[in-house]
């Protein structure tokens, strides 16, 4: 039988049984690989529940830096009944199964195109360890530890990293080790290793930072000037406020007096949390909520308010599985439509795209900023792949000498010189009119806030002329806002193609993958990410240039096909739907099989949308 042969590039999966301890156990494998200077990119697929269900953890070892999830498995550590047979169907022809073999599993459970691995995991924590949950969490070490000596992971690496976790507590780190060790010469006592598949040291990780994108998004919260976060627990995001929390304790507090700069709420419900922060942003302050799709539809109420009332509100969105409560902890960019068209009447918000934690970073700052100078909300639209999985990307900047872009806030000393003040009224034709902050002057620039229709000086007015005039105003503000956001990044083919895919956020990193795994074949397709909503006139350039577009996302819909359809009037033919959306991260081999047989039909389904049919 072959064998699969790879170093430093493979695939790597545990399954395993949710509250068992084993989520620690598999980051560890992960930062060991990593500290060989090897990158590697792990995603968490874990249940909604507290424990009992399967979970799973799926580390892609890559040299070339290819953080998306490849498709297929080539090792499947098994450590769950429940979910064996689809765990072993999973796995790549020569590839490899790791598993319990304390109790005998019958022949016919196995399969014969791939080479099995036992080991008495069980047997051995129960003769070392006496406490049934110390027997249970060490097991988990111990096949760390086995798998430490046949992938070739140099066992220094982990003693490394169990020192700097249990500094100061030498009785953990010593029964760590130990369980480590137990693994480990068990292996080079009864097993043959390496594998085919092995880690050797590099220097591939270089200057790259490892974290999630969530922390990510706190920390540029800090960094864009927030001072005021509320919010509501809801999984994906809470652990976005709790971040903040966090930063705000180390950045937000007066050294000289202890006072805290800052204020944090967890509010009764999403409603009442987003009615805080546009409070805040009322009165001037800099202030965010975090959410996913379910609170985003109770906050619709208050979102249309900020949008009419022109008021700064910046919303971080971690998408999970939809509709209604649907897959809590699974990731989709199924909210696309919900947030850009939030409210009811005639409205559209401004949507940010980051496509990893770096850009979580950024666009969280870059959102606080466009809040303020547009006077509306601002959407960044992440999701709970990048959110909440470990990812490496690049180190984080900040120029000290940033000023905050507040916009158009007129101060006491214009009001005091007489300068007009129209609170809704367009001066310079970018829609966006000027402000003031409550309390700039005693006696001018005061004004009404409400959520109803009024003329350009904020007077209450049913004027079908005051309205038309207002709501045509928000539209330039709209288009203004175009050329103010992120802009898309153009990746062109290294020769001419009548081919082109549009893409964003999370499938950034598959797409990428998908991108070389098509050029190397002779399909050649010049690609664009997009960054933002609204879409800059550089993407109707873009699909015109084409005689047909693949856009890819992570939702049933096509979301954003029908967002290019409805804002820039393209024929819907020339936009083909790939769409992936059974709630674990896309793949890049999912989407080169989908440009692959749409271009290169077996079948007549040239437009017909590929659907994704893997499980995790």
């Amino acid at each position: 039988m072959n064998r699969i042969e790879a170093i430093n590039d493979f695939v790597i999966k545990f399954a395993n049984v949710n509250g068992s301890g084993s989520a620690s156990a598999n980051e560890l494998f992960s930062k060991a690989v990593m500290r060989m200077g090897v990158p590697v990119s792990p995603r968490n697929i874990f249940p909604s529940n507290i424990q009992g269900m399967p979970t799973w953890y799926e580390a892609r070892v890559c040299e070339k830096g290819y953080h998306g999830r490849r498709g297929g498995v080539d090792m499947m550590v098994a450590m769950n009944p429940q979910t064996w047979d689809t765990d072993i169907a999973e796995i790549e022809p020569g590839g490899y199964l790791f598993y319990d073999s304390t109790r005998p599993i019958p022949e016919s459970r196995f399969r014969k195109d791939v080479h099995v691995i036992g080991m008495p995991l069980t047997e051995i924590s129960n003769a070392a360890y006496t406490d049934p949950r110390q027997r249970q969490l060490f097991k988990n070490i111990i096949y760390v530890g086995a798998l430490s000596v046949l992938l070739d992971v140099d066992a220094d690496v982990f003693e490394k990293l169990f020192a700097e976790q249990y500094k100061g507590k030498e009785r953990l780190l010593a029964s760590n080790i130990q369980a480590l060790h137990l693994g480990r010469n068990f292996v080079q006592e009864h097993l043959e290793y390496p594998l085919g598949i092995r880690v050797r040291r590099s220097d591939m990780v270089g200057d790259q930072i490892f974290t999630d994108g969530n922390s990510a998004a706190a920390l540029g919260c800090i960094y864009g000037g927030a001072t005021v976060a509320a919010w509501y627990p809801i999984t994906p995001s809470s652990s976005v406020p709790e971040a903040f929390q966090k930063y705000c304790d180390k950045f937000r507090v007066d050294p000289a007096t202890g006072q805290h700069n800052y204020a944090i709420v967890q509010a009764e419900d999403e409603l009442a949390s987003i009615g805080m922060v546009v409070g805040a942003g009322w009165n001037g302050a800099r202030a965010f909520t975090a959410t996913s799709g379910p609170g985003v539809s109770l906050m619709t109420e208050f979102i249309g308010l900020a949008y009419f009332a022109e008021i700064p509100v910046t919303i971080i969105n971690v998408q999970r599985g939809g509709p209604s409560t649907g897959m809590p902890t699974r990731t989709q960019q199924s909210d696309l439509l919900s947030c850009a068209y939030a409210s009811h009447g005639d409205t559209k918000h401004v949507l940010l795209f980051p496509q990893d934690p770096h850009e979580c970073f950024e666009h969280s700052a870059a959102a606080l900023d466009l809040a303020d100078r547009l006077q509306t909300p601002i959407f960044v639209m992440t999701d709970l792949d990048i959110g909440m999985n470990q990812r490496l990307c690049k180190p984080f900047n900040w120029d000290g000498a940033r000023d905050y872009d507040r916009g158009k806030v007129m101060t006491a000393e214009e009001l005091e010189a007489g300068k007009d003040f129209g609170r809704y009224k367009d001066v310079d034709g970018d829609g966006i009119p000027w402000r003031t902050y409550p309390g700039t002057h005693p006696s001018k620039g005061s004004f009404f806030t409400r959520g109803t229709t009024r003329n350009p000086y904020a007077q209450y007015s049913e004027r079908g002329p005051d309205y038309i005039y207002n709501m045509e105003r928000l539209l330039r503000k709209f288009r203004t806002a175009a050329d103010l956001v992120p802009q898309p990044v153009l990746r062109e083919a290294t020769q001419a193609t009548p081919y082109g895919v549009i893409y964003f956020g999370s499938t950034t990193p598959a797409m990428r993958e998908a991108l070389d795994v098509l050029e190397a074949e002779g399909l050649h397709l010049d690609a664009l990410r997009l960054r933002a909503f609204p879409f800059p006139d550089s993407v109707s350039a873009f699909i015109a240039a084409h005689e047909k577009v693949f856009v890819v996302e992570q939702n049933r819909d096509a979301q954003m096909r029908s967002m290019l359809v409805n804002e820039l009037h393209f024929d819907p033919a020339r936009l083909v739907p790939v769409l992936h959306y059974d709630g674990t991260p896309i793949t890049a081999r999912f989407i080169a099989n989908a440009i692959r047989e749409n271009v290169h039909p077996t079948a007549p389904a040239a437009s017909t949308p590929a659907r994704q049919k893997e499980t995790a």
